[in-house]
């Protein structure tokens, strides 16, 4: 049994109108990535390989600002550097990884710029993103905009995207 359609206008927001806007940094933004997924025993995402990363994000908000924008895109520059820190041309590993140890020394030497985060793959890499952006744009809107959804692409056939109900 399918759930009843709800009217026109009565979604979660309550039937009030959402602006949304978007941003995106394409695959040719430069963030090469390196992923080692070590949980998945099951298929080569065990080993490292890697990605130029793409990204969108879409914000939302009840009221416009004063230039009848959602958000100003001028003012993502330190989002855009930092996707640069955490992406171009670093290896991402879990903080879980058994062989985190051996990336750490590989680190020390100069022979990857690493990154630990708590979970890697593309799904957990959209989360991660979410929640630093989605605290950028609170502090920088006063709560006027949400963050709604990341989407993280590895290549045009894969992807996934992080979003909080």
């Amino acid at each position: 049994m399918t759930a009843p359609l709800r009217p026109l206008g009565t979604g979660p927001t309550g039937g009030r109108p959402v602006y949304r806007s978007t941003k995106a940094y394409d695959h040719n933004e430069g963030l090469s990535c390196c992923f080692r997924q070590w949980r998945a025993t099951h298929s080569h995402c065990q080993l490292l390989h890697g990605y130029a990363l793409a990204f969108k994000f879409v914000f939302a908000t009840f009221e416009l600002d004063e230039r009848n924008w959602c958000f100003d895109f001028g003012g993502l520059k330190p989002i855009r550097a930092w996707l640069h820190k955490m992406f171009d041309h670093t290896t991402l590993v879990a903080e879980d990884d058994p062989h985190l140890p051996a990336f750490r020394q590989l680190a020390e030497k100069g022979l990857v710029d690493l990154r630990v985060l708590p979970r890697v793959g593309c799904e957990a890499v959209a989360e991660h993103v979410f929640n630093h952006v989605a605290q950028f744009v609170q502090q920088e809107t006063a709560g006027r905009v949400w963050l709604e959804s990341v989407e993280v692409r590895e290549h045009g056939g894969n992807s996934a995207i992080y979003a909080r109900g």
